[in-house]
């Protein structure tokens, strides 16, 4: 959470900085801005945006560096006063020294030094009494007391743009630290093509929240030489910028899905993680499922299948199949199963071999007095060795029989949790399906 700032959801102010929209803070700007002015730090620029775009066209003509070259700088009070007169509504841009160097101390790379010569005479204050980037955080930063800003490292060469900021105000800068860039796996910077890049596009994939901020968090950074899993608190306890590397971190996907899965099996509460998956159910079961998702029911469901979650939800973000919830329990929730009856036949069994299986199996659960994961384990065990044949072959039969699927959760408990009426139904149907 924000320490302070506009209230959430609302229009009123939290903390003792505000007003918080920049909208609001426009007379602080200006008012920085004049001042410059006055000091002979600043000027007032009249040129047009067709005068600076002839004016770069014939600096490339010529080899040179675009930038602006400084002819409002140099215009006497006459020459300024008249442009005034004619009503040139034009922006104030600050007056870069022309010689010497300008040095600040990053939080993470240490000494930086840039030569003055090489920087143009920036906009501070654009024509319609807002301020740029350049004034407005410095402005901003000074009068809500930041005392650190962590920005990507683009910025570096803005940076003593502001520390002259600072200078000429007479205020002191905070700490400045550039942090590397996320870098995609071919070591460029990240992008879409590398795959999504919105932090909502990971949540509505399934990603957790607690491991998005954890696997973030050690992107360029880490508390030691093996500490991988850390809660937002243990982050907040002790990050440091002295372990702040200076170099790129790669976004390593496969990683993350990693650690999400770890946070569904390990670091989740249970009744946490049901109700997340009841929100997620509700939203990706096939319609025909009845709503609202019994709670109940998924807290029995979460179980079986967390060892197997990587993600609440499949999706593109992975760039690989992995079965989300909805995928893991459909078979859970509807009615009717579809699948082609050869899947009911394992290996070393033949069709009527199958069939003799499914029925013997229907009349031993119908007459199950006890119908749970420990009875039905112990009835099939000692029907497969009456039937002379293996148990797995017999469990597997079974298996597609009542999910439709080859691989699913342990069997007898979900055997239990899909109930006796609807496994005895769905066993009816693959005896039918094996007749045709």
């Amino acid at each position: 959470d924000w320490d302070e700032g506009p209230e959430l959801g609302g229009t009123g102010e939290k903390g003792n900085y505000g007003p918080y929209v920049q909208s609001k803070r426009l007379a602080h700007y200006q008012e920085a801005a004049e001042r410059l002015v006055r000091q002979g730090n600043a000027y007032h620029c009249s040129c047009t945006p067709e005068q600076l775009d002839a004016m770069r066209k014939a600096q490339r003509e010529q080899g040179k560096p675009t930038g602006y070259n400084r002819t409002c700088r140099n215009l006497t009070d006459d020459q300024r006063n008249a442009q005034q007169a004619q009503g040139q509504k034009g922006v104030i841009r600050f007056a870069m020294p022309l010689e010497g160097e300008t040095s600040f101390e990053d939080g993470i790379r240490g000494p930086v030094v840039f030569q003055n010569a090489l920087l143009d005479d920036f906009v501070i204050l654009k024509s319609d009494g807002y301020p740029t980037y350049h004034l407005g955080h410095v402005v901003d930063d000074h009068l809500m007391e930041i005392s650190h800003v962590l920005r990507a490292d683009e910025w570096i060469s803005s940076t003593p743009r502001h520390t002259l900021l600072y200078q000429t105000l007479g205020w002191q800068a905070p700490i400045y630290a550039h942090l590397p860039i996320i870098l995609g796996p071919d070591r460029s910077k990240l992008s879409k093509r590398h795959g999504a890049t919105s932090v909502l596009d990971y949540r509505d994939q399934g990603f957790l929240p607690e491991a998005m901020v954890n696997f973030l968090s050690l992107l360029g950074w880490s508390y030691d030489d093996h500490t991988e899993l850390m809660s937002k608190e243990d982050l907040i306890r002790n990050f440091s910028l002295e372990r702040m590397g200076k170099a790129g971190a790669i976004f390593n996907i496969e990683k993350l899905l990693w650690m999400n899965g770890v946070y569904i099996r390990e670091r989740i509460p249970a009744d946490q993680l049901t109700d997340r998956l009841v929100t997620v159910l509700e939203e990706d079961l096939p319609p025909g499922v009845p709503r609202p998702i019994s709670r109940e029911y998924v807290a029995r469901i979460l179980p079986l299948i967390r060892d197997r979650l990587k993600l609440l939800r499949s999706g593109e973000v992975a760039k690989q199949h992995q079965e989300g919830a909805a995928e893991l329990t459909t078979f859970f929730f509807i009615e009717g199963l579809s699948y082609p009856k050869e899947d009911l036949v394992q290996k070393k069994m033949e069709q009527s071999a199958t069939l003799q299986a499914l029925e013997s199996s229907l009349a031993a659960l119908e007459k199950l007095e006890e119908f749970g994961a420990d009875s039905l384990e112990a009835a099939l065990r000692s029907l497969a060795e009456e039937l002379g044949v293996k148990a797995g072959q017999l469990f597997g039969t079974l298996r597609v029989a009542c999910t439709g699927r080859k691989v699913s959760p342990p069997l007898f408990e979900t055997m239990d949790v899909l109930g006796r009426d609807r496994c005895i139904e769905r066993i009816r149907f693959a005896i039918a399906l094996l007749k045709g």
